[in-house]
This record gives structure tokens, sequence and C-alpha cells, in this order.
């Protein structure tokens, strides 16, 4: 039972990770309605630029956290700018999805040529002890702890800032209607731009809390996490930031709980075979709404 237990909260704290990248998927799609296939590597990015500032240049901590987040913001905004929002009208979403990829390759070829394809070891920016329950029978470690707080925060955080703020308004209303929303005076291209910044500074954060709970750091340290996260936010309804928590956290019990129980090499066909069971039954994913189109 305690061993379960213990598995346990490495699953939801390794779903919160993945909770926090999916939001960049799920608002990009919500809003922009674009599959952004290159923010996995805006997590590598910003772990980089984490690494880049303390262990090269001894910078403080906290200075180099924050230097990762503008990096990574500035970094969503100029891809949108540059990579999607030319698409944006008239190209296909293939086209887009396409876009995507190439720009996720060349990030993943900037930091090779950067940094070279030795694995680097990051080192944990989160100084809380492991905590011991039950006799040290349960263990929550300060990484888990600080990523499970951090993933309540930013939700709550992002939910009302949606809800009560009028550049969150905003941005419901483009993911409702963009033509009547520009009508209605709205900048579209400055909300999808913020949207792809908070998104990436999220990433940025992520990327730090992924990186100290599983300090290995390589030039593709955001590929399958990225891919994960996406799965999460199908799984829990691409568009639905409380769908994005949920898959998020399902996803990594799921993951975690399979590489204890069953395989860890069959841990991620695991997780994708629920994915599509969860697909067959609710093509929406689990918060996910059914869109109804008029012709």
């Amino acid at each position: 039972m305690m061993s379960f237990l213990n598995h346990l909260i490495r699953g939801i704290s390794l779903g919160s990770v993945y909770a926090i990248i999916a939001l960049g998927y799920t608002m990009v799609y919500g809003i922009a309605k674009m599959l952004n296939f290159a923010h996995g590597d805006v997590i590598m990015v910003g772990s980089f630029a984490i690494y880049w500032g303390v262990s090269m240049q001894g910078l403080p901590p906290v200075l180099a956290i924050l230097l990762s987040i503008v990096l990574c913001t500035v970094m969503g905004i100029t891809i949108e700018f540059i990579a999607y929002r030319p698409l944006r009208q008239s190209a296909s979403s293939l086209v887009v999805l396409i876009t995507a990829i190439g720009v996720s390759y060349f990030l993943q070829n900037l930091a090779l040529l950067i940094f070279g394809a030795n694995t680097k070891t990051f080192t944990s920016m989160i100084p809380l002890e492991t905590l011991r329950f039950a006799g040290g029978d349960i263990s929550i470690s300060g990484e888990a702890i600080v990523t499970m707080l951090c993933c309540l925060i930013i939700m709550t955080g992002l939910t009302l800032f949606i809800r009560k703020t009028k550049p969150g308004q905003a941005m419901l209303a483009v993911s409702e209607d963009k033509g009547a929303a520009q009508l209605m005076g709205i900048n579209v291209n400055g909300t999808i731009s913020l949207t792809f910044a908070i998104g990436s500074g999220l990433a940025a954060i992520a990327g730090l809390l992924l990186c100290s709970a599983y300090p290995a750091l390589t030039p593709y340290t955001g590929s399958m996490p990225g891919i994960k996260a996406f799965v999460a936010a199908v799984f829990g309804g691409i568009g639905s930031i409380p769908g994005a928590l949920i898959g998020g956290v399902v996803l990594g019990i799921i993951e975690t709980l399979g590489k204890a129980y069953i395989s860890s090499q069959m841990a991620d066909v695991i997780v994708f075979i629920v994915l599509i069971i969860v697909l067959l039954v609710k093509p929406t994913g689990l918060l996910g709404r059914k869109l109804q189109e008029k012709v």
C-alpha cells in the first residue's frame, strides 16, 4: 500500500508537469485553432537557458529562471509572428502542422550546434527537502511538492485571468469567432500573440520543473514530454484548461503505475492505448465540447 502511494504521488507530480505543458497546446488550439508542435522544444530551450545561466555563467538561480521565462516568451511571440501568422488566413491545417514540425527541428538542431549532443546534468533549483511520513515509508520530494503547487497556482491564475480580465475576455471572444471579435474592435493578432507568449512562458517553468525532477538535459529533452502533454490535452479535451489539468494528472498516474506494475518499456504504449479508448468513447476528450458547424 505504501509503495502504491509513493507511485501515486510521483504520478501526480509528473502529471502536473504534463498539465503545465498541455496548457500551451490547449490555449493555442482553443484560441488560434493551431497545433504548435514546436512547443516541446520551447521547453528544451528554456531548460538550456537556465543551465547556461547557472552552470556556465554562475548567475543566481532566480535570475536565470527569470531570463529563461523572458527568452521563451519572446521566442513564442517570434515563432507566431514569423512561422504561423502568414499561414493563418489562407494555408491549410496540414501546412501549419508541417511548419510547426519544421520549427521543432530548427530549435533542436540549433541547440545541437550551441550545446552539443552530450547529456548535460541539470542542477535542481528547488531547495526543499524530501518530506517523509508513516515512519519514512511514504516520501514526497521537494520537486514533487513545488511541481504540484505550481500546477495548481498556474491553473487557478490562468482561469481567473481569462474570466476576469479584458485580455482574457478578448481571448474568449477570439476563440469563439475571430471575425466577429475583430468587428468588435479586438486586436486578433495581438490576442493570439499574447496566447503564444503565455504558453511559451509557462513552457520555461515546465522545463525547470521537469529537469529538476529528471536532471538530464539534451536537445531532445522536450520532444517526448511535449508529445505526451499533447496527448494529455487531447485526453482532457483540447481547448479546455481544466481538461489540461485532468488529462495531465491522469496521464502521469497511468504512466507511473504502468512502469511500476506492468513494464517500464510498455508504459508509453499503455498511455496511448488509454488515449485511443477514451477517444473511441468520447472523441472530444473528457471535458471537450462538440462544435456545431454552420453550413
